[in-house]
């Protein structure tokens, strides 16, 4: 468990000198999760998250979402969704605003590596932004790839790790790697059903390098009838 915990410091240390004023800040993501498993092979999705420039304060994004999920088998999972952000571009103040529609679609694969458990998330997104004036709506699509791991100390508390790369993809120019998110939190198990991350996020974004207290509770409800 030792080992364990010094892997989350180590991951927890790592870029924590900043900059710009924007960087100067610990800012902070609050995120709810929620699955619904239908059947065997659907289930239903949703993410509701709120960033913020500073902890609980100096409003950032407002982030929601529905994705419905089929389940080719326990290790592979096929998505698409549908998703609705509102962005505030202004730091020290309000600034514009931009409203999105997205739609995406992703590709979920789970394996060990030795007795270590590892996820992959493969998503390919559209983005449809509605730009204050005088900037036109833009339409830009992304590809995203996620790794990660959950290792479990005990029946109570666990450690999830992952990183995201993000690559951009305009309608007139490819702006090739644009971003990567390191994410290492400690999780709790509230019941058997939901839990509690508490961690840390390293954002680095348009040559900012931004850092994000996580506050995430995560949710799953069965629907699917108990056999006898």
């Amino acid at each position: 468990m030792k080992r364990y915990f010094a892997l989350l410091l180590l991951f927890l240390s790592l870029n924590i000198f900043a900059q710009s004023p924007v960087e100067d800040k610990m800012g902070s993501w609050f995120t709810y999760g929620a699955t619904y498993r239908i059947s065997d092979k659907v289930s239903v999705s949703n993410v509701v998250q709120s960033w913020h420039y500073e902890i609980a304060d100096n409003f950032n994004f407002l982030f929601t979402n529905l994705a419905f999920n089929y389940h080719i088998s326990p290790k592979l999972t096929t998505s698409v969704a549908y998703g609705w952000m509102d962005i505030d571009s202004g730091f020290e103040k309000s600034g514009p605003h931009t409203y999105e529609n997205r739609t995406y679609e992703q590709l979920g694969y789970k394996h060990k590596l030795a007795n270590l458990p590892i996820d992959h998330r493969l998503r390919l997104e559209q983005r449809f932004l509605n730009k204050p004036a005088p900037t036109k709506n833009v339409m830009h699509n992304r590809i995203r790839y996620r790794v990660g791991t959950k290792i479990t100390l005990n029946k109570t508390l666990f450690i999830r790790l992952n990183n995201e790369f993000i690559w951009t993809i305009q309608t007139q120019k490819n702006d090739g790697f644009t971003e990567n998110r390191a994410y290492g939190a400690l999780g709790i198990n509230i019941f058997k059903a939901a839990n509690l991350q508490v961690g840390y996020l390293n954002r680095k974004i348009s040559g900012l390098d931004l850092h994000r207290l996580q506050l995430g509770f995560f949710y799953k409800v069965d629907f699917r009838k108990k056999t006898e």
